[in-house]
């Protein structure tokens, strides 16, 4: 009987590391998510806004650790829609309902403090 249990526990294990490792997204935290101010400021930038629409809103900012740009989501499947648009091989750090572009150890640096995972882009836009 204790067998059961215990291959259950392996088996939902094992889908839970798949599924990490396939790139899927992070499961969201508790509250809402961060703004474009909020994560300029983790990292001690003062945002100028380019973007700020409806469903999307981007800042470029410029630190000792390097410039980048600073963009939020209203939703899961606009962050999903610019993140296929990305041009392949461009290095992005993202998080729920966020990513910042720059360079790759630009990225490295602000990952420290803003958490995230940093990826590559695999697919390009048209």
């Amino acid at each position: 009987m204790t067998t059961f249990p215990r291959l259950a526990v392996l088996v939902l294990l094992a889908g839970t590391a798949a599924a990490g490792a396939s790139g899927c997204a992070p499961t969201a935290p508790d509250g809402p998510p961060p703004t474009v101010e909020q994560l300029s400021a983790k990292v001690g930038c003062s945002p100028r806004m380019q973007v700020d629409a409806g469903d999307l809103r981007r800042a470029y900012c410029k630190t000792p650790d390097g410039e980048f740009y600073v963009v939020t989501f209203t939703s899961r499947s606009r962050q999903d829609a610019w993140l296929n648009a990305v041009a392949p091989g461009s290095p992005h750090l993202a998080g729920h309902l966020w990513t910042v572009t720059s360079r790759g150890d630009v990225l490295g640096l602000l990952q420290e403090r803003l958490g995230g995972d940093l990826r590559l882009s695999r697919h390009g836009g048209p």
